[in-house]
Order: C-alpha cells, then structure tokens, then sequence
C-alpha cells in the first residue's frame, strides 16, 4: 500500500516521498542487524584503543586546522524506577546522593574535555540522554549547565541545537519552563504507549493528562521542537490499542515522533525477564501496527524521515533531508553533520576526527579512571580509510537513501564496481525483491526498501561477514 503524507499546510516544504508498506516482504527479510548510529559499530570497538589514543585524535584536529563546531553528548545514567522494555546503560536507585557524587566527576570530565579542545570549543549541539537526565535536582541542574558555559562556547540559542530527554513523571510545568531558562531549546518525551494495560505491563504507569500537560508547558514555553518516543512490540499492546495511543499522539501534534522496534531480549538486559512472553504481540500484530503508524501519520501530515522517525514538513530533520544536510549519530538523526562529538559520562559515545571512543561503563571504573586524572575512555576504533569510506555510503544510504557512485569515486581513490563487485553482487538480490535500483551513477532505495534501510546497509558492512551480533534487533 502506497502511504501518502498530506504537508500540512500550503506555505510548508513540498513533502519527503511516501513510503510503500510490503507485510509479506518486511517478514521475509527482517533479520538481526545494527542501526548504524556509527560505522563501525559499537559493538566492534577495541580495548586496545585508549585515553591516549584520543589525546592524539584531538591533537589531530589541531595540527589540521580548520576545526569543526562540537557536538557535545552527557549522559545521565540514573532512573527512579525501572521500565521492563529498557535496553539503556542505566542505574536505577532512590538514592540521590548517588547523583551527586556523579555530577562531581562528570563536572571534572567536562573541564579536561574543554581543555583538550580549547581554542577550538564552540558548541551547536548539546544532547542530554540517560537514563533520566531530569533524575537530577533543579539545583543540580543549573549548576551543570552552569558549568558547561563555562568551560565551552555555546553558539547563540537560534542557531544551537540544544536537547534533553525527559520523563514527564519526574517533571512538572514549572520545571519544563525552568529547563527552557536553563538553556534548552529541544525536548524528547519518553511516551512509549498511552495504553493503561501495556503501561502496567512495562512498569511505566503515566497518565496521557500528565503527559499532556508537559508538551503544552513545553510549548508555552517556546520549545523549538517538541519529540515523542512510542515502542511498538510492548506486551498487551494490539492493533486496536495502538490505533488509539496513535490518535492521542497526532492530536498532541508534536514535531517529531520516534516509532521503536520493540528488541525483546531478556538474555541480555535483566528487566526485560519480567515480561511476559505470552503478553507479547504476534510478528504479524506488530507489522499490522507499524503498518498503521505509518498510515495515520503519513494522512495527519508527517514526513517518514527514515529509520523509525518521522518529522512535521517544516521540522529542522525534514528540511535537513531535503536539503542534502542530515546526518546520523549516536543519538539518532541529526541536522549538525559538520560536527566532532565529544563524550562525556560513563559508557558515553564519542566521535572525533576518524575514530570513535566510549567511555567505561560502570561508575567504579569510571570513578577510578578519572581519579588518576585521565579521560575514562575505555575503548574505540580508529578507521581505516574502507572504514571511512563504508561509513560515508552507509550514512548517505540512511540518511538520503541514495549515493552518487560518481561523487565516491570522485572522493576516494575507487572504482565503485571494482571495489564493491562482492557488495554489488548480493545488491542484485535486493534488486529483484524491489529494494534498490542500481544505476551508472546512483544507488538508491526504492519506497518499498526504505523501511528495510538497514539490510541495504548491511551489504556494505564488512563486519558482518561472521553474521549480526546476538546484541542486534531486528530490522523491522
């Protein structure tokens, strides 16, 4: 079925294309596969990339001149309670001083970060994830972000992009006007399902008025883009259900929505062991779902940006895509493509010069690695010029859902059809299932393949030649 997307009003941009929406293919093809928020993924990153190896990454920048803005990533690892479906590096505990102490040695991460880069340390991006980064106090908060301005540059607020991700049960309008004031300009709402019964099976009771009430304070308080997080494959959710959580979400009209994959595995994240499998929706229920979130939101005016985001016609995302200029990164799609991220935080992702970096995951480790008076960064990769390479296709593939073949060759030292002659052999598969169409000079994904962006990618991951990790969703 051919899903058109309605602009929503005469003076916004013309409409990204629809996306055609195949059951019996997306079940044939879903497989276990990354999302490619990096290329490489995490999961192939090396110990044997360490604190100094990213010292000499920054030195890089420097000796190379022309320094790009930053992108500036914090995470916040603590949760009041736990969400059965959550996948995320979290620590859940009532015990605020845990936060506290935490905010001592992240504050310290941040002023070695800013001295590494300094002279060159204007920020337009700022993200905030967790975890619950509203875990933290009022008071706590200010004084972060205090401390952030000073230790950075921060681009004027009409410029920067500058974004948190909530839970609206640990906030009031009062605090939403207060982040705003604190610097903030973008908010991420964790909604999930609006639906009572799947709330009570995933431990997240929250109630749709709460929720209402957050989105109007955020835009009373001039929030540039307000964004909603939905999981479909939850326990108790149908079909049914989930036509009515989506209808309360088109009438809140937010500006962005993210539909998640449900990734149910209970072997690797704890808390999901307390769902039950029973209460799980069929493969069929959960393609009949997403079918018909593509369908309401496609009619109520959203453009599919790609991945499991869609975007008002006049968000930054949509215009970004139009435009040739999104970019994708460890916090899902981005319009800031020109930008080194830095990291901080325990388990914290970072993207500097050709190399990524992560931090140590646990607190002790973190703690410990800090107090001796170096970055906490535990392990990375630095990329090869294949890597880079895969990585530029890989992310116009996701981001644009085409490549010039010309401008690659043009940038790197190939011929496409010599160097990808294996990669181009399994394309013709996809090919004939409707996925692609490969040309002279473009390779582009048709409507039908856009939903299965990442099997596409995965041609031209060379890391996957021993099969997807155990650490993979599905790619629908």
């Amino acid at each position: 079925m051919l899903l058109k997307q309605i602009p929503i009003n005469a003076s916004a941009p013309v409409a990204q294309p629809s996306v055609e929406f195949d059951a019996d293919l997306l079940g044939r093809l879903s497989r276990s596969g990354p999302r490619y928020t990096s290329y490489p993924t995490a999961d192939r990153f090396s110990g044997e990339y360490g604190y100094r190896d990213y010292l000499h990454a920054v030195a890089g920048l420097r000796t190379r001149g022309g320094a790009k803005p930053l992108s500036l990533y914090l995470h916040i690892p603590f949760c009041d309670t736990v969400c059965y479906y959550c996948a995320c590096n979290k620590i859940v505990t009532k015990n605020r001083e845990k936060a506290a102490t935490y905010l001592g040695y992240l504050k310290r991460e941040i002023e070695m970060q800013s001295l590494l880069f300094a002279g060159m340390n204007e920020v337009e991006q700022l993200h905030l994830g967790g975890g619950t980064p509203t875990y933290l106090s009022d008071a706590q908060m200010e004084d972060l972000m205090a401390h952030l301005h000073r230790t950075f540059r921060f681009a004027q607020d009409e410029t920067g992009e500058y974004s948190i991700e909530i839970d609206p049960r640990t906030v009031t309008p009062e605090r939403v006007a207060r982040l705003r004031r604190q610097g903030f300009n973008r908010i991420s709402l964790g909604v999930q399902d609006f639906d009572p019964q799947v709330q009570q099976a995933v431990n997240r009771v929250q109630p749709e008025l709460e929720t209402r009430a957050i989105i109007d304070a955020a835009r009373a308080a001039n929030f540039r883009s307000v964004s909603i997080d939905l999981i479909y494959g939850l326990p108790r959710q149908t079909p049914e259900t989930m036509a009515q959580t989506m209808e309360k979400v088109i009438e809140a009209s937010p500006d962005r929505i993210a539909l998640y994959h449900y990734a149910h595995m209970p072997h690797l994240f704890k808390p999901q062991r307390r769902i039950l499998d029973a209460e799980l929706p069929s493969s069929q229920d959960k393609l009949a779902m997403l079918s018909l979130c593509i369908e309401r939101l496609g009619a109520a005016g959203y453009v599919y940006i790609g991945m499991d985001h869609f975007a008002r016609p006049t968000d930054d995302l949509a215009v970004a895509q139009q435009q040739g200029r999104l970019h994708r990164n460890f916090q899902g799609y981005s319009t800031h493509a020109d930008c080194d991220l830095v990291a901080c935080g325990v388990s914290a992702i970072g993207a500097v010069g050709s190399t990524y970096s992560q931090n140590a995951k646990t607190l002790e480790e973190y703690y410990d690695i800090l107090d001796r008076n170096e970055l906490p960064v535990a392990r990375g990769a630095r990329l090869t010029m294949d890597d880079v390479l895969r990585r530029t296709l890989i992310q116009k593939l996701m981001c644009q859902f085409e490549v010039s073949i010309r401008a690659l060759e043009q940038a790197f030292p190939i011929v496409f059809a010599d160097y990808f002659a294996p990669e181009l052999e399994r394309l013709a598969q996809l090919e004939r299932d409707g996925l692609v169409t490969i040309g002279a000079d473009w390779l582009s994904v048709t409507m039908k393949g856009r939903l299965l962006i990442r099997n596409v990618c995965m041609v031209f991951d060379r890391y996957l030649a021993g099969g997807a990790s155990a650490r993979h969703s599905k790619t629908v």
